[in-house]
């Protein structure tokens, strides 16, 4: 199996799969757009600067959501800003090893 193939196995299995999360909020987080309240600031900051999440960053969505719910889709920005990271690397690659 390719690399690319294991790779698109795995993000199909996290939007699509059986979980705690709807597929459309898993969706949503994974595109970081269109996440409803009160996890959007959450997958945003999760998608932009994680290394700035605290806990009062969670206090919000839990209140609304079960801790699976919000993991589920945590793990989805975080694989969707991984892949449009990685996108734009190959596309810039591309760029700059294209014959001139």
């Amino acid at each position: 199996m390719t690399a690319k193939r294991e790779r698109d196995q795995v993000i199909e299995r996290v939007l699509t799969g059986p979980g705690k999360a709807p597929a459309t909020a898993r969706r949503a987080a994974f595109d970081n757009a269109g996440v409803a309240e009160p996890v959007r600031a959450l997958i945003d900051k999760v998608a932009k600067t994680a290394w700035k999440i605290t806990d009062e960053d969670l206090a919000a969505p839990r209140a609304a959501q079960a801790d699976d719910e919000i993991y589920e889709q945590v793990v989805a920005a975080a694989l969707g800003q991984a892949t449009r990271q990685r996108d734009a690397a190959l596309a810039a690659l591309d760029e700059a090893t294209k014959p001139r």
